[in-house]
């Protein structure tokens, strides 16, 4: 079993496929995955779906559109979450989980959130009255070289640049940074979050570390124009992928802990608090 810092290391947001098939074998255990149930960390169950291009007529191909984004990729993985507190999270969470499976598999992905054609995947992915369609994933085997679409995106997202620790983790209090020898044990988790995607590579994500309680309760720092896109909160979205990150990792780890949303969270003026994580004693 491949660790799984190991994964989220490999994995990068890819837009330009190979023409090439998705082993029959690879896509059979993915396809496997993702038709489980799924059910995140505040009980919602999102559900995922396969839209294979091979398997749509022409006409019906083309009304999807990635409008240029994604090259020669043919197959998607399309989720759906009905509303409920904390379901944007969850399926965040339950995505990057499958994600991370399709990398393990060796295939590449990239998440989508806002540059497809809703209605067209929602129906080809059979999404019911009651759910939302936030994003969509093309899986595919990475082009040798990159399209000039897809290097222009990455060079305005600041796609290969990541805000350092002491951006984004703090002991204490929000003007405290985290060191990373001061996060001990949990320094890999912390380390695997930052490495985590996310809309327009904003980074939304801000941890406290409370030492003495053992707690990491996780806020979300907004980025003005990403409140909500599609009805849904793109950065909510991505705090899920960093949960998911943050607990794949130390359960591989050996620790043992709960998630919950905790009434007495310190409030943090510019920041939302999201969920807080607490090692079991």
């Amino acid at each position: 079993m491949t660790p799984v810092s190991d994964i989220i290391q490999k994995r990068f947001s890819c837009r330009s496929y190979a023409d090439k098939l998705i082993e029959a074998s690879v896509l059979q255990a993915f396809k496997r995955m993702v038709d489980q149930p799924h059910r995140g960390l505040f009980d919602n169950a999102p559900r995922f779906a396969l839209i294979a291009m091979d398997a749509l007529p022409s006409e019906a191909w083309k009304k999807l559109g990635t409008y240029g984004v994604i090259k020669n990729a043919r197959l998607y993985l399309a989720g759906m979450i009905s509303p409920a507190p904390m379901a944007t999270c969850d399926y965040g969470y339950c995505k990057e989980k499958l994600i991370l499976e399709a990398t393990q598999l060796g295939l590449n992905t990239c998440w989508l959130g806002g540059t497809f054609a809703i209605s067209a995947f929602g129906r080809a992915a059979g999404m019911r009255r009651n759910e939302l369609l936030p994003t969509i994933t093309p899986l595919g085997y990475a082009a040798e070289r990159r399209s000039l679409t897809e290097r222009v995106m990455r060079g305005f997202a600041g796609s290969d640049r990541r805000l350092p620790w002491a951006k984004l983790f703090f002991c204490g209090n929000a003007s405290t940074p985290l060191a990373p020898a001061e996060a001990g044990p949990y320094a890999e988790a912390l380390e695997n979050v930052r490495l985590a995607p996310s809309a327009s590579n904003k980074q939304p994500w801000r941890i406290v570390y409370e030492p003495n309680r053992k707690i990491f309760s996780f806020y979300l720092a907004r980025a003005i124009g990403y409140k909500h896109l599609r009805d849904v909160s793109l950065q909510e979205i991505d705090i899920g992928i960093a949960m998911c990150h943050f607990d794949l990792t130390v359960k591989e780890l050996g620790i043992t802990g709960n998630w919950c949303q905790d009434d007495t969270a310190p409030k943090i003026k510019s920041w939302e608090y999201m969920a807080t994580w607490q090692e079991e004693k």
